[in-house]
């Protein structure tokens, strides 16, 4: 399957004589389901090792649904990554719908066959989201399961974390992976309290100075990271789903500023990418914030493009 980046798009309609597209038309039917964008990140962390290389692939917050992400797409999708040569990929959570409009939900049995073509020379690891672990949840017992996503990411070959640390060696260089359980779907973080995450519980269990990376699907745990995490990664913002101009920010609540955390963030040498993801939820709708893949290349060039 093609796909096209925004740019394209409206070029090709522009040249082609097409006019102007609907607004709706193209935030509904163009930008969600067709289109599709690669971000390259290029950092050197503070204390990152010299000489230490390494690509890392980033997908996120898939939402899988009929028609906007379905299974074939995934796996196209997945195999562009591929593509990109990574030394690790990393999932960030929500492989699940979260729609209102749907024209059929996509299974995990059925996504998780998509992500099982994803390779990586150091592994392929993921998280859960908010919305897996609603997935399979009993009436009396909410947001406490998302069994189907942990047995379709096993099944695909993904190295599920949940609040686990890993030491991951590349060319004789060690760093640190953690991931992080959600932060949202505990029935006290509904009300303002912990979620599942166990951030400390992690960096207990980090033995030496390696660098340590971080997964957690959403941006929120940022604040809490300690300066010897050189890189957090995140989803769950969707970037806003709808990337509002830059005039309309003096009016915005910082709740809907937060909500629209999008790119690179570098506070005192504490970094962090969270990536606007591929899928939507509530509505299935994007405007000038289309579907990407992220791509990070850590400590300088790399010999392969």
């Amino acid at each position: 399957m093609a796909f096209m980046t925004r740019r394209g798009f409206l070029r090709a309609a522009t040249g082609g004589g097409a006019g102007v597209i609907a607004t709706g038309g193209y935030a509904f039917g163009i930008e969600p389901g067709l289109l599709l964008e690669h971000t390259s990140y290029r950092l050197t962390p503070r204390h990152w090792p010299a000489g230490l290389r390494l690509r890392i692939a980033v997908i996120a917050d898939i939402h899988a649904c009929e028609p906007w992400m379905p299974a074939h797409r995934v796996r196209s999708i997945c195999l562009h990554v591929n593509a990109l040569k990574p030394d690790m990929i990393v999932l960030l959570g929500d492989y699940v719908g979260g729609h209102m409009i749907v024209s059929g939900p996509v299974m995990p049995d059925a996504w998780g066959v998509a992500l099982s073509v994803l390779r990586a020379p150091l592994g392929v690891y993921g998280v859960m989201g908010n919305h897996d672990l609603m997935h399979g949840a009993l009436p009396d017992m909410p947001a406490q399961d998302g069994e189907p996503v942990r047995r379709a990411l096993r099944n695909a070959g993904v190295t599920l974390l949940e609040n686990d640390t890993l030491r991951v060696t590349k060319d004789g260089q060690s760093f640190w992976l953690i991931g992080l359980a959600d932060q949202l779907m505990h029935s006290k973080a509904v009300r303002g309290g912990d979620g599942f995450d166990d951030l400390p519980g992690c960096l207990a269990r980090v033995s030496d100075h390696a660098p340590v990376i971080v997964l957690a699907h959403e941006p929120y745990i940022f604040p809490k990271v300690p300066a010897q995490v050189s890189l957090t990664l995140s989803g769950h913002t969707h970037g806003g789903q709808v990337r509002l101009p830059d005039f309309s920010r003096g009016w915005m609540s910082d709740r809907v500023k937060w909500s629209q955390t999008y790119g690179h963030y570098d506070n005192d040498g504490r970094h962090m990418v969270v990536s606007a993801g591929l899928g939507t939820s509530l509505m299935p709708v994007r405007l000038f914030r289309p579907p990407e893949i992220v791509s990070i290349d850590l400590g300088g060039p790399l010999l392969v493009a």
